[in-house]
């Protein structure tokens, strides 16, 4: 995808995304644009003794070394039946380029996140791959936890308590904050660190719809919003509402606009820095950089 294609993307906060479709075996998929570099046919690929099942191997792209991760086998699939039609998704999150290695792609498709529907209980837990079903026609194209795929194949790359050792010895916060993370293993993973890091006044949503109504309630009780919360906290990608929608929303509200608003996604990178700043974020950090996040709470909690 070249950069001028990132030119579709949307003014901030207007609670829409991209997303590509891809498919494996008969399933079809969606991962949003922003992650997406670009999409190339695919070339040789080096196996790594002793990796991970899922990764393939590595290929050179451009003078870096890439790894390649097989969905089909990430997800239990058999492997695809025509290898020359196939396509690599080279991607960059948290900070890293990785390649997913599909069977078709499709088309790009540009959706409301009040499209995408949260995974019934049924099959979701911690362990579920799966962050949200979009219904499309006679489609459903189910929407992947990305992150997760990387961290089981890299525990190295997720948030870790260890990190917070940097900061030395912390005391309890009596301050409260408001989380808004659809991914529930990354939810639990905040909660850890964040408690370690002496917060543990944590009020936790799964996404930004749910975070907003929280709070708009505590202002119709009459109470003055700093007093019940000292800081918002949240991710971009989330099903109803995302976190730059979220932000705008707490940013134009005269009540709200007070709180500090940190944006902790996987999706800050230089090129998209400035959406958050468009939206008025308080400040913004990278996943999985666990200790920045804690030097910001620590800077701008009320």
């Amino acid at each position: 995808m070249s950069e001028n294609n990132k030119g579709i993307l949307l003014e901030s906060g207007t609670n829409e995304l991209e997303i590509v479709e891809f498919g494996v075996g008969h399933n079809k998929f969606g991962i949003n644009v922003i992650k997406v570099k670009e999409i190339i046919n695919p070339v040789p690929i080096t196996v790594v003794p002793h990796s991970h099942p899922s990764v393939e191997g590595i290929i050179t792209l451009r003078g870096e070394v890439l790894p390649v991760v097989n969905m089909a086998t990430v997800l239990g699939f058999p492997p695809s039946q025509d290898p020359k039609q196939d396509k690599f998704i080279v991607c960059e999150f948290n900070k890293t380029k990785i390649v997913y290695h599909v069977h078709t792609v499709s088309q790009i498709h540009r959706i409301s996140w009040n499209q995408i529907e949260k995974p019934s209980e049924m099959y979701s837990g911690l362990e579920t791959q799966i962050i949200g079903v979009i219904k499309m026609h006679d489609d459903m194209v189910l929407l992947l936890d990305y992150e997760k795929i990387v961290v089981d194949i890299n525990p190295e790359s997720g948030i870790s308590v260890d990190q917070l050792k940097k900061l030395g010895p912390r005391t309890r916060s009596n301050k409260s904050i408001v989380i808004a993370e659809d991914s529930p293993l990354l939810r639990k993973l905040l909660e850890q660190t964040l408690e370690e890091s002496g917060y543990n006044q944590l009020t936790l949503f799964e996404n930004g719809q749910d975070a907003l109504q929280y709070l708009e309630e505590i202002v119709k009780t009459g109470k003055k919003i700093s007093d019940a919360v000292q800081m918002v906290i949240t991710d971009i990608e989330m099903p109803k509402m995302d976190g730059h929608h979220l932000t705008r929303r707490i940013k134009e509200n005269n009540e709200l606009k007070e709180l500090p608003v940190i944006i902790f996604s996987s999706l800050i990178t230089d090129d998209l820095r400035h959406k958050g700043e468009v939206v008025g974020a308080t400040a913004q950090v990278s996943k999985p950089e666990i200790v920045e996040l804690v030097q910001y709470i620590d800077k701008y909690v009320l």
